[in-house]
């Protein structure tokens, strides 16, 4: 015992290819003075029995650039950390048998050329030539990666072990962590069977058991993890003979294929196949009382449940023939975590500091890798590299119940291989958070969606327009809602409309001195008393970290609102930033909002309230509206002469209410992204994220480098300002566009190269023209420059415009 640990920089919980590879990267970074504790066995949780496979694809951009990182180690890692592993490079066929599905893979193909990655499009009369044993006579398109394959899990994390070993990093095998206690200081006291570790900052990377050691952070502002532990199964074949007699006679196995419309994916094992299916039918574990989780699961396996695969059999004996003649050499029945979205956790743990997550991994083998480099990085920089925000904590907020989270798990799962089209609103776990308006709005013809748990009308339908659920599966743009956006539109333009917006992110901040650090904290200036502006807060490198309204109530009062989804991303930002003596309080379930919008809206205002209506752009008042106490800001996100109305929770109803019967025309959120869009602005985590610098967001004006503050990234703002900036915003629009709007980073071309890409995209109503906003080489992005979006495959010709306004380019509208 004597040569047990105390002390420690970081200790990381949980010994699955994810801690270490954490471990493995710190110690690449420099912080070889850290202790990872596994309570068995490393691998002991879902590593051991993980099936390995390894893919490139992802239609989330930051997943991709994780897992592509994670392959680009792996390729070398054997030879870094000299341990043998049994790694197979065979290439993937991913099967699609519909338009939408081709369309995804074409999208995604596209999304990976930009990062190097040689995905590619392939005819299905060539599928035979990559894999003969596979039926293609049903398929649309396919999607061949030549990078994809599978590696031994094991194998995996005891070379990254080595590796971390090798550099001075410790390992504490059959070392269970029983709890955690927090100093004075913010240091870490990690207890153990052994005795205690004090640490700086301490990682809860426990797999499928990180919910019961979340538990011991909450004395410390923590929170139930959001996660369920689901049943995945996957079945090995015996040994096949025309498998065998095909891989001896070209020297390698056979490539993978996932049939993802079949929801299963199909490899090679040995001489055998590997069937892995995600069945709709699927189950949780663990989430009941007479189903309790155990203290220790280590290298364990359910039953075998394989009645629930039945379907999924037989569809792949009918795509794969050669897998009937293979009798079930074993079943694997193990325990996997889900997050609600299906994506990891990695970053900060929310509400504590000093305190991290790694976990909830679907897929962590493939991902292991570059969640340990992006988890190495938050810990020893306080930032990643790239913007990890899909993956980040801090996403999941209090709506997160046991409920809301087995629903979305259970669906989740159930869809792994799922389109997520961009008007298809998912069922489960919804109605968490519920405006005082929601019947109200239900009775209108809503159709609803969920920001951040609460729900906000997308479009009001009338009377027979198609409503269904199976209308929305579709990436084009136009479909039942194209009719009410417009009506919305036409009257938050030329008449009067209201936007119910429960949900805003919105903290006091008070306190001696409190005006004075924001000015040392934002990149610009504050406003003056009863005015508000927007303020940026950049990272150490000058990127973007978030954007904030600063309401200004006296010299040293103010609200700070953002994006519903930010809450707790902003709050603890802020928080953790906060000087002594200054109170930061999160307020947002206090309050609602009433968005108006219209050249109208000042004449309908007039009979509803005692506010001077005559006060200027960016002006904030106290009034009273509709009978209630209520706060007038002079703003208009959609473009428009409006306000918003800020109440009370409890008085919201009252105004909007009022406002509906007084003339104004409720409208949602999808018209008012088409409104935002042809003014320029920008939202957060599209076209706002640590992915790109103050500069190259062309926020220049939001930037005053000569104030005396020292604020954080100015130094490097200084120096990208004298340097130039490689890749700047810019506003495009299509000149001739299909009938879909470009995704999220779809590449935009120029001259046969990859020039930049998009960040939002949709069709702007007042101007006529579909619009897309992203990120261009500088050196292109000058007015009626010519350039082509990539959207599902086909290259589109777009024209570059001035950063302005594409509609009322001198904003004589919304200042009228």
């Amino acid at each position: 015992m004597s040569d047990f640990p105390t002390q420690a920089r970081v200790v990381i919980i949980g010994g699955g290819v994810v801690g270490v590879s954490t471990l493995y990267h710190l110690a690449k970074m420099g912080w070889t003075d850290c202790i990872l504790l596994e309570k068995n066995e490393l691998t002991a949780g879902s590593t051991w029995h993980a099936a390995g496979n390894c893919p490139n694809f992802a239609p989330n951009w930051a997943v991709m650039n994780m897992q592509r990182y994670s392959l680009e180690m792996y390729r070398g890692l054997a030879d870094e950390v000299d341990y043998p592993m049994n790694y197979h490079v065979t290439g993937a066929l991913r099967l699609g048998h519909t338009k939408e599905r081709r369309q995804e893979f074409q999208r995604v193909a596209g999304q990976a050329q930009a990062m190097g990655l040689p995905l590619e499009m392939i005819d299905v009369s060539e599928v035979k030539n990559f894999n003969p044993f596979v039926e293609t006579h049903d398929l649309s398109g396919v999607l061949w990666d030549p990078l994809d394959g599978d590696i031994d899990p094991a194998q995996l994390t005891q070379a990254l072990a080595k590796g971390a070993r090798d550099l001075g990093a410790k390992i504490e095998r059959f070392c269970p962590a029983t709890g955690v206690s927090q100093t004075d200081t913010g240091d870490w006291i990690v207890h153990t069977d052994k005795g205690d570790i004090r640490c700086e900052k301490v990682v809860n990377a426990a797999g499928y058991y990180a919910a019961r050691v979340g538990e011991w952070f909450k004395p410390y502002g923590g929170r139930d993890v959001p996660m369920v532990v689901m049943s995945h199964q996957y079945f090995l074949t015996d040994e096949i003979e025309e498998i065998k007699a095909w891989t001896k006679e070209n020297g390698k196995k056979t490539p993978m294929i996932r049939d993802v419309d079949s929801s299963y994916y199909l490899r090679q094992d040995k001489n055998g196949l590997n069937l892995g299916p995600y069945e709709r039918n699927c189950k949780a574990h663990w989430v009941t009382p007479d189903d309790p989780m155990p203290h220790d699961f280590s290298f364990q396996l359910y039953p075998d449940d394989l009645d629930r695969l039945e379907w999924y059999i037989e569809d792949a004996m009918a795509r794969v023939p050669v897998l009937a003649t293979g009798g079930v050499g074993r079943n694997i029945n193990g325990p996997i975590p889900y997050a609600p979205d299906g994506l990891p956790m990695v970053g900060p743990m929310p509400g504590v500091r000093n305190a991290y997550e790694a976990h909830s991994f679907t897929f962590g083998i493939v991902q292991g890798g570059g969640a340990g480099k992006v988890m190495a990085e938050w810990l020893v920089e306080g930032e990643t590299e790239m913007d990890m925000w899909a993956v980040d904590p801090r996403r999941y907020t209090d709506y997160c119940d046991h409920d809301y989270c087995l629903q979305k798990a259970l669906e989740t799962y159930g869809h792994e291989y799922a389109m997520h089209f961009p008007h298809k609103m998912w069922p489960a776990g919804r109605n968490k958070k519920l405006s005082p308006n929601h019947d109200a709005l239900i009775a209108a013809g809503a159709q609803m969606g969920a920001y951040n748990g609460w729900e906000r009308a997308t479009w009001f339908a009338h009377d027979g327009e198609d409503t269904s659920f199976e209308s929305t599966e579709t990436w084009e743009r136009d479909g039942p809602w194209k009719a009410g956006i417009k009506r919305e539109v036409e009257a938050a333009t030329h008449d009067v409309a209201v936007l119910d917006m429960p949900g805003f992110s919105r903290y006091t901040l008070t306190g001696a001195g409190a005006a004075e650090w924001l000015r040392g904290q934002i990149t610009g200036a504050l406003p003056k008393i009863g005015r508000m502006n927007l303020g940026y807060f950049a990272d150490n490198r000058g990127r973007i970290v978030t954007e904030v309204s600063i309401i200004r109530w006296g010299e040293d009062d103010f609200w700070l609102m953002t994006a519903a989804v930010a809450q707790w991303h902003d709050f603890e930002f802020l928080r953790d930033r906060l000087a002594e003596g200054l109170a930061l309080k999160d307020i947002t379930t206090d309050w609602s909002t009433a968005l108006v919008s219209g050249a109208k809206s000042r004449d309908l205002l007039a009979g509803l309230t005692d506010a001077d209506l005559t006060a200027g752009w960016l002006s904030v008042q106290d009034a009273t509206f509709a009978g209630v106490s209520a706060k007038l800001f002079r703003v208009n996100f959609a473009g428009e002469l409006g306000w918003e109305i800020h109440t009370s929770f409890s008085d919201a109803s009252s105004v909007y209410l009022a406002l509906r019967d007084s003339g104004a025309t409720p409208f949602g959120m999808y018209a008012l992204n088409a409104m935002r869009i042809e003014k320029g602005y920008r939202t957060w985590k599209g076209d706002l994220s640590t992915d790109y610098s103050m500069l190259e967001g062309k926020l220049d004006r939001f930037i005053r480098f000569d104030k005396p503050q020292d604020f954080p990234g100015k130094a490097a703002l200084l120096a990208e300002k004298q340097r130039g900036t490689k890749k700047s915003f810019a506003t495009m629009t299509l000149d001739n566009p299909g009938a879909e709007d470009a995704p999220y980073m779809s590449p935009i071309w120029h001259n046969g190269d990859v020039v930049g890409e998009t960040t939002s995209c949709d069709w702007g109503f007042r101007i006529d023209k579909c619009i897309a906003l992203g990120m261009l080489r500088t050196d292109l992005n000058i007015p009626g420059n010519k350039v082509e979006i990539e959207i599902y495959g086909e290259r589109y010709a777009a024209t570059v415009h001035e950063d302005a306004p594409l509609w009322d380019a001198d904003n004589q509208r919304i200042r009228a």
